[in-house]
Parts: C-alpha cells; structure tokens; sequence
C-alpha cells in the first residue's frame, strides 16, 4: 500500500476537490505521477505511455486509465479502486476510452482541467485528449492544482526529506573518500549510488552529477567516463531520493593543492549561500533569494559565470528530474515563502575561461522562522591531498 495512510489521500483529495469546485472545474484530468503518489499514493512508471486519473468535484470514485502491466501496481500502491485499461494495438485509441469515461461521469458540456505541465503529458498526448474531448468538455491548463497544494510538505513528509537529506549527506562523504588520481569518475558515481541504495534509498529520478576537470563546469552530466589527474576538481551535484522523496546537495572536492583562485571562488560561493539560506523566511518573496545570488556574484566580476536562476523546489518526483519545479527561484519571482516549503538553493560558478568551477548547495526547510538546513555534510571545500 501507500507510503501514507488512507486518510492522509482522503484529505488530500478533498483540497484538490475543493480548489476545482472553487475554479468552476467539474474534473481534473490527472496526467503527473506525482500527482497520482500524491492525491492517491499510486508509485509506478506508467505516465511514460498514456496515464489518466480522473478527478470530479462530486465525489465520484476516482478513475485510472491506465496499461495492463501497470494494473497491479495501481491496485496495491494506492487508494484507486476503479482501474481501466487500454490495450497496445494498432487502433489504440486512450483518449477516446479517456472521452468515453467523462461522459459516463455526467461530464458532457462541463469544463475540466488537464495536467500539461509534466512529463506525463506529451504533445501527443495533449493532441489526443483534445480533439477527443472536441464537443464533449471544454478544457483549461490545471497543471499548478495539485502541484501548488503539493508545494507545503506534512510533518510525514518531512521525515521522509530529511532521510533523504541522510542519503545525500552519505553519497557525498562515498565520493570523497573514492576521490583519487587514477580513479574513473564513473567510479565516485558508482560510488554516491552504492552509499544511498545500501542505506535503504531508492533509486534518484536522476543521477548523480560528478563531473571532473573541465566538464566540473557543465551544468549537466556528459556521457563517457574520465580518469582523474593529480591536480583536479570533481563538480558533485546530486539527491538522496527516500520513498520517493528528495534531497540535494552540492560539493566540490579537488585532488592536489587548491590554487588561490580556487580559493576565493570557494569563500565567495561559500559566503553568498550562507546569506541565500537566511532569506528563507515566511512571508518573504522567493526572488528575494536569488537578487543575493547576482547582487554578489556580480559585484565580484563573476556576473558571466553564474546562472540565471540558483535553485528549485524539492519533494516527491519521477524521472526524469530531481526538480519539482515550478517554482524556480529567480530573482523576480513572487511566491511568498511559507513554511513546509523545501528548496535546494545552490551557487555555482563555472569559468569557461579558465575551466575553474565552483559550487556549494543545501536542501532548506522554511519553517516559522529561522530556515533549517537538511543536510548535516559539513559546508566547506574538500580538498584530497
């Protein structure tokens, strides 16, 4: 059964039912399998192929269409008792059998919402669903429903986050102590993931970013193993993942004698998340978060080597993606922090001059106030002599 008790998805649904009922929704058309662990505690991998729930403001039993091989896992995982299921053929038509199931809900000539926003509603899929629906439901872009009411984590929740935070924590400290001329930095990630399925976590929606030498300054993972040198810097970006749920950390280590320049990138990526974390309080605008991340990047000549935006919300997702976003954090961006909010804000620089990169991040809790800090991983350069 589900990570959460029946009643939690109970309560959980009647807010999602309500939110409809207050937009003049008859249903949501649930396409996110987020939001299908979330509302109904369902765990599987069937949103990569045609995958609907079907949520009415009338109290309705909930409806998934969905494959046969995703059947059992639908009925064991969640609280879903009316299962459909559209066959692999050369007629396939899941969005008609989609049509099929509003009409036979009394939905005809009402409107409903569509999850579009996720990487269970392809443009194929969304093409499909609309022209099924032509003349049967008008539609309109439900994508931040559920993905809004997710955004403020339980107390329940939270103790899965911070077994998450554990995971992470324990990957980083496998990577360091992996971290030695010679050695494939395929073997640090092999490292990182042996750490955080031994200590009972599940596999992250992404893996592990452990770039060395100049790829430390790629903002993503690049396909091809590297032997590290004598002098190096290895880019540690990644989540410990715990029934489902997130936590992310960043850390750079570097083998040999770490230059002065690297140094000073250190203290100001150091110094400038510190601030970044203490902006976390309820009531502040988010973009607040990130105008210390330019102000001060910027102010020290670094304003070409930092990103746009400097971290994400976490909580429970899928692959592709560790981010549960949106929201960003960006620096105009006004969602009112509050607390249950968990973010992972991260500094990075990466010169493309001079092949130098450097960053730190943290997993942040706002709480009613001061921020709590998930990961316990000691906040400073590693340095591998």
């Amino acid at each position: 059964m589900s990570n959460f008790p029946p009643q939690t998805h109970a309560e959980r649904t009647a807010i999602a039912r309500a939110e409809l009922s207050r937009r003049g929704l008859s249903a949501l058309l649930i396409l996110a399998q987020e939001s299908h662990y979330y509302l109904f505690g369902y765990d599987g991998g069937g949103y990569v192929f045609f995958q609907c729930a079907v949520l009415t403001t009338e109290g309705d039993p909930v409806t998934l269409l969905c494959r046969r091989p995703d059947v059992a896992q639908a009925r064991d995982t969640s609280t879903i008792e009316d299962i459909r299921v559209w066959l692999n053929a050369e007629d396939a038509d899941p969005a008609g059998q989609l049509r099929d199931i509003l009409i036979e809900r009394g939905l005809t000539g009402s409107t409903v919402g569509i999850e579009m926003d996720n990487h269970g509603c392809t443009g194929a899929t969304y093409a499909a669903i609309t022209a099924a629906l032509d003349g049967v439901c008008d539609h309109v872009d439900g994508s931040d429903i559920v993905r809004r009411q997710r955004l403020i984590k339980s107390e329940a929740e939270l103790i899965y986050m911070r077994e998450a935070a554990k995971l992470a924590d324990a990957a980083v400290e496998a990577v360091r102590d992996a971290a030695r001329p010679g050695v494939l930095d395929s073997t640090l990630t092999a490292a990182a993931m042996a750490a955080m399925l031994e200590g009972g976590g599940d596999m992250p929606p992404a893996g592990p970013l452990v770039n060395s030498g100049r790829r430390a300054i790629y903002g993503r993972g690049v396909g091809g193993a590297r032997p590290l040198d004598d002098q190096d810097q290895v880019m540690i970006e990644l989540a410990g993942t715990y029934r489902r749920y997130n936590c992310c950390i960043e850390r750079v280590v570097v083998l040999g004698t770490p230059t002065e320049t690297q140094l000073s990138m250190y203290r100001l990526v150091e110094d400038t998340l510190r601030e970044m974390l203490e902006a976390f309080r309820p009531g502040e605008p988010l973009g607040v978060v990130d105008q210390i991340h330019r102000a001060r990047l910027d102010a020290a000549g670094h304003g070409a080597h930092r990103y746009a935006a400097c971290g994400y919300s976490l909580g429970a997702t899928y692959r592709p993606s560790w981010m549960d976003v949106p929201p960003m954090i960006y620096a105009d961006n006004p969602l009112e922090l509050r607390p249950g909010m968990v973010f992972f804000p991260h500094v990075m620089l990466g010169d493309a001059d001079t092949g130098l990169a450097m960053g730190v991040g943290q997993t942040v809790l706002v709480t009613d106030g001061a921020p709590e800090i998930l990961n316990g991983f000691p906040l400073e350069l590693i340095v591998r002599g």
